[in-house]
């Protein structure tokens, strides 16, 4: 088993070994770990992630999308350019949820994907 294959969270299947993931699910896992991840969380690579978190218990508006918006562009394509390539991205802020709506190719395959996530306070 490769690494690309573990599954993220980490856990098991129904025959007590690692939880795998194919290809395109690994990519969306890989996604979401980088939106998720505040800077400084991960050991070795203290600039890793999109300060979503960061920014979530700011006040809400426009400007504060537009920002999260450049800052996620920024390290998907520092830490998965290789993977995939972004088609668009959005990031709306409603309320007290920010929403970020995600279509990207697959490199490898040229499959087109969509991925949308959501950060409540």
């Amino acid at each position: 088993m490769s690494n690309a294959d573990i599954a993220w969270p980490y856990g098991f299947d129904s025959a007590g070994r690692t939880a795998r993931a194919g290809p395109e699910a690994h990519i969306r896992q890989m996604l979401e770990q980088l939106l998720f991840t505040n800077a400084g969380e991960r050991v070795n690579r203290p600039d890793f992630g999109s300060g979503l978190l960061q920014l979530v218990f700011a006040p809400n508006a426009p400007e504060l999308a537009t920002a999260l918006q450049f800052n996620m562009r920024a390290a998907i394509q520092r830490y998965l350019g290789d993977l995939i390539e972004v088609s668009t991205l959005e990031v709306g802020s409603e309320d007290a949820a920010i929403r970020i709506t995600l279509r990207y190719v697959i490199r490898a395959t040229g499959t087109a994907q969509a991925a949308q996530f959501v950060q409540r306070e």
